[in-house]
């Protein structure tokens, strides 16, 4: 008979306003689950590590912002760096943190216990301009901007919305953006509205590469 670790097991089931979130328990790891579409999972955060890391990589006594809070890997990674002075989290899932200090404890070392994190439970779009300015903006939202499991995220992706991203880097600060899979036509407009572009590559198991874009403020 399979075993019974093979199956993922519904741990929480939660209706939001914008659709159903399940978090699911496979084996050892979670799964997090939107409208049907998976979002992230606890077995592998390198391309989520990437994503901070390039983004800061080469500076101290960063500030951070983190939009899009998932299994915590972003944040774990941002705390790692000792000279960091703050770090917000806006996480639009109420579910999502509480899941944070329940299931997905233990998960990674640092979180949003961290005295230099500041939570705040808001669409990142509409909480944007009042957060002030970061050396880093990290985007772990949706499955990309060209995967959008919600539709108003579109509006920070276009031009005007990459403008405000823009806006919120200090000289010199970066943006980076994970995606579920490479992305030209993106890749372009961010760094006709930002400035110049690394790009870098996650192989997984299955489907495209992960990637995650970084920009660097022009």
């Amino acid at each position: 008979m399979p075993d019974a670790g093979d199956r993922p097991v519904v741990v929480e089931r939660r209706q939001t306003p914008r659709g159903e979130l399940v978090l699911r328990r496979h084996g050892e790891h979670f799964e997090v689950i939107a409208n049907g579409t998976f979002l992230m999972d606890t077995h592998d955060g390198r391309s989520e590590r990437t994503l901070v890391r390039e983004a800061v990589a080469g500076r101290r006594g960063t500030r951070i912002l983190i939009g899009g809070l998932g299994v915590g890997f972003s944040l774990d990674e941002a705390l790692r760096d000792v000279s960091a002075t703050e770090v917000v989290v806006v996480e639009i899932e109420p579910a999502v943190v509480e899941w944070a200090a329940t299931h997905l404890q233990g998960v990674n070392e640092h979180g949003l216990g961290d005295p230099r994190v500041r939570l705040v439970v808001a669409d990142l779009g509409d909480a944007l301009e009042r957060l002030g300015s970061f050396d880093a903006v990290c985007l772990d939202l949706d499955n990309g901007p060209g995967w959008l499991l919600h539709g108003a995220n579109a509006r920070l992706y276009d031009d005007e919305g990459l403008a405000r991203l823009r806006a919120a880097l200090t000289a010199g600060g970066r943006l980076a953006v994970w995606a579920a899979a490479p992305d030209d036509a993106f890749a372009a407009r961010l760094e006709r509205v930002v400035g110049p572009v690394e790009r870098f590559t996650v192989p997984v198991a299955r489907g495209p590469d992960d990637e995650v874009l970084v920009a660097a403020r022009r």
